[in-house]
């Protein structure tokens, strides 16, 4: 049994616990193990706890929260403003309703895309709790290119592909990949033991990383990071990384980029 699954009796912390914090905040990156991440109550949500991971307070240029939705929580009421949304099921279902699309329920790995100033609401399923995981950005247009349309899917119906021939490394395109309407990517890189990226990366993009499976080493900056399933990793745009998978299942997360703008002044 994993430490973070020894229920805490109330008003008592385990041996040896005092201190023990994996989680580490620099100026281009983050990791968020989940047992620190503290709970936040919104007025447009009832029954419902948010852990924000990043916000524009830790220097992300988004928002991405865990949202722990309670049996018959969910949305006071419709929400729609001018950010962009995009939704990752953990764990249990939720019945979804978006604009423009008939009320669809999202089961464990299902995921949706909201577009900029679409109306959206969302609730607990069959009287029983929901992980979801949320992110949120202000949408930026292109010129000549008109805004995406909402989308409603599942992980086991997007195709795994392999980028440059790389064995044991696969690639999930959750939006439409190319799509120059689309100002950010969602995928998920899955990576089977012994595999690695061929070089540390160093680039523009900015990262939001959600480690859904297994287990690896990330490093970042100029360390190496242990991370586990359900941790958290922001990325700022040029921190170097390189992720190598431990253990002996494979690992996945799931990943946020900025894609198909120009650089801003």
């Amino acid at each position: 049994m994993h430490p973070r699954d020894i229920p805490v009796k109330t008003g008592r912390i385990h041996p040896g616990a005092f201190g023990h914090n994996r989680g580490v905040v620099k100026s281009n990156y983050a990791i968020m193990p989940p047992e620190g991440v503290m709970d936040s109550y919104l007025p447009n949500w009832e029954k419902t706890v948010i852990r924000f991971q990043a916000a524009p307070q830790l220097g992300a240029r988004f928002a991405q929260a865990l949202i722990e939705i309670e049996p018959g929580g969910g949305t006071r009421a419709p929400i729609a403003d001018a950010l962009e949304r995009f939704f990752y099921v953990m764990g249990g279902a939720v019945d979804l309703a978006i604009e423009g699309l008939p009320p669809a329920r999202l089961e464990r790995e299902g995921f949706a895309y909201v577009p900029a100033g679409t109306r959206f609401s969302m609730a607990s399923a069959e009287g029983q709790p929901a992980a979801v995981n949320g992110l949120k950005r202000p949408y930026e247009p292109a010129d000549g290119f008109g805004a995406p349309e909402p989308i409603v899917s599942r992980r086991a119906d997007v195709p795994v592909v392999n980028v440059n021939g790389t064995e044991g490394r696969g690639w999930q395109h959750l939006l439409p990949y190319g799509d120059l309407r689309f100002d950010m990517e969602m995928n998920i890189l899955s990576f089977e033991p012994g595999t690695y990226f061929p070089d540390v990366e160093t680039h523009i993009n900015e990262h939001g990383l959600v480690m859904l499976e297994g287990q690896g080493m990330y490093l970042l900056g100029e360390d190496w990071h242990e991370v586990w399933q359900g941790d958290f990793i922001w990325m700022g745009p040029y921190c170097p990384q390189l992720f190598y998978p431990t253990g002996w299942e494979p690992s996945a997360y799931l990943l946020y980029k900025d894609v198909n703008r120009d650089v801003r002044f």
